[in-house]
C-alpha cells in the first residue's frame, strides 16, 4: 500500500476518530486504527466495540491496500510532521513508513483482518435531518444526562421518533430537558431508543453545517452517516422512564427573564453558595427579582434584577448549576419561567420547542446557622 495526501486532511480525519480508540481493552487490535487506501481515497476507522467512527478523505492512491497501525502513536507522529505532504507506505509484513519533508518514521502494524468489522444495519428504520439541527437538539438537552451508573437507562438521551416528530430528552431525576422538532417518516418507523452518553459526546463533535445526516436504527444499534464520516453505536438496553409525568400540566404564573442577565447574576451569586447543599434563592417581588446565596461561616451574596412582575411575592431555591445549564445552551434573548408555587418544579421555556423542568430545593433562611 502506498498513498500520498496532505497533512492537513490527515490531521482533520485523525481528529474525528481519535477519541474512540480503546486504551484499556484486553484486545490489542482495539488500540489500532484501520487504514485503507482505494479508489482515490484514504479511510481511517477506530472502535472500542461500543462505538466506531470512520472518516474518509481524498488521497493519491499509488497502490491500494489496508493495514492497522497503533492509533495513538500514529496520530502523534502525523501531528508533528514538518511538511504539508505525507507519504504512507505499508509492506506485506505491515511495516509502515511515514515520510514528510526530511522526516522519516517506521512503525509496525497488524493485519486488517483482525480489526472488528463495522455492523451492517440492513432492513432498518431510516431517518434524515440536517446535521446542525440534530447537534442543536443534543446541545440543548445533553447536559441533563445522569452520571450515576446505577441508573443506566438515564445514562444517555432518549431519541423518540413518533408522530412525524423527533423528541430528544435527557434527565437525571432532578431536572429534565426536552426538545422537539418536526420530522417526516413512515408511521411504521416509529421507535424510541436511548443513545449512550459517549455516543452523544462524539456525535456533537462531528456534526456541523446544513448537510444531511442519515440515521439508521437496527437491533440494539444505531448509525449516523454524515457522508465523509460514519459512526455507529450500541444503544442503551432498557425502557426510558415516563418522563412526561414530571412535566407540570399547567402553571399558575409566567415571568419573562433576560437570559444573559439571569445567567450572569446566578453565576456571580453562586460563588457564595454552600458546596454541600448547593442552592441559590430566587425571591420574586414587585417588579423585582433578588438572587441570593447564604452560607454560614463563609458569607452571603445578593443581586437584584428588574423584571415585569406584580403578582404575589414568593421565593424558590434551585441548584445554581442546574439553573445555569440551560441558560448557557439556549440561543434566545429571553426565557420564560413558569411556576406553580415554591414547592413545585419550575419550568423554563423560550420561543422554540423546548421544556426544562427543574426540581426546587429547600431554601436556607437568611442568616441560618
Amino acid at each position: 500500500m502506498k498513498v500520498i495526501l496532505t497533512k492537513e486532511a490527515l490531521v482533520a480525519a485523525l481528529g474525528v476518530v481519535a477519541n474512540v480508540v480503546s486504551n484499556r481493552s484486553p484486545l490489542p487490535i482495539l488500540g489500532n486504527a484501520l487504514i485503507k487506501a482505494e479508489d482515490g481515497k484514504l479511510t481511517i476507522a477506530t472502535t472500542d466495540l461500543a462505538i466506531g467512527v470512520r472518516a474518509v478523505m481524498p488521497a493519491e492512491v499509488v497502490e491500494a491496500g489496508a493495514t492497522t497501525l497503533p492509533a495513538k502513536r500514529f496520530f502523534s507522529i502525523i501531528r508533528e510532521l514538518p511538511a504539508p505532504e505525507v507519504t504512507l507506505t505499508v509492506d506485506d509484513k505491515h511495516s509502515a513508513t511515514i515520510e514528510s519533508g526530511s522526516a522519516y518514521y517506521k512503525i509496525m502494524g497488524m493485519p486488517q483482518e483482525e480489526f472488528p468489522p463495522f455492523p451492517r444495519l440492513d432492513g432498518t428504520r431510516a431517518f434524515s435531518l440536517k446535521q446542525a439541527q440534530l447537534k442543536d437538539m443534543l446541545r440543548r438537552t445533553a447536559y441533563a444526562i445522569s452520571t450515576e451508573e446505577s441508573r443506566y437507562v438515564l445514562n444517555g438521551v432518549l431519541l423518540s421518533f413518533k408522530e412525524n416528530q423527533l423528541t430528544v430528552v435527557a434527565t437525571d431525576g432532578r431536572r429534565l430537558a426536552m426538545v422537539q422538532e418536526p420530522l417526516e417518516f413512515p408511521e411504521e418507523s416509529a421507535i424510541d431508543v436511548i443513545l449512550p452518553t459517549a455516543a452523544v459526546n462524539e456525535l456533537q463533535r462531528v456534526l456541523k453545517g446544513d448537510e444531511p445526516v442519515g440515521i439508521s436504527i437496527g437491533q440494539n444499534q444505531i448509525a449516523f452517516d454524515l457522508g465523509h464520516i460514519y459512526m455507529f453505536s450500541k444503544l442503551v438496553d432498557g425502557n426510558y422512564p415516563e418522563y412526561r409525568r414530571v412535566i407540570p400540566a399547567a402553571a399558575t404564573g409566567r415571568i419573562v427573564l433576560e437570559r444573559e442577565l439571569l445567567l450572569s447574576a446566578v453565576r456571580r451569586v453562586a460563588l457564595l453558595a454552600n458546596e454541600k447543599s448547593l442552592s441559590v434563592k430566587l425571591s420574586f417581588g414587585n417588579n423585582n427579582l433578588e438572587i441570593s446565596a447564604n452560607t454560614p461561616d463563609i458569607g452571603e451574596a445578593k443581586e437584584t434584577l428588574t423584571i415585569s412582575y406584580t403578582d404575589r411575592a414568593f421565593a424558590i431555591a434551585f441548584n445554581p448549576d442546574y439553573l445555569m445549564d440551560p441558560l448557557k445552551n439556549l440561543d434566545g434573548d429571553q426565557v420564560f419561567f413558569d411556576f406553580t408555587n415554591e414547592y413545585e418544579p419550575g419550568v423554563l421555556k423560550y420561543n422554540r420547542p423546548f421544556t426544562y423542568v427543574i426540581m426546587p430545593m429547600r431554601a436556607t433562611p437568611s442568616g441560618a446557622k
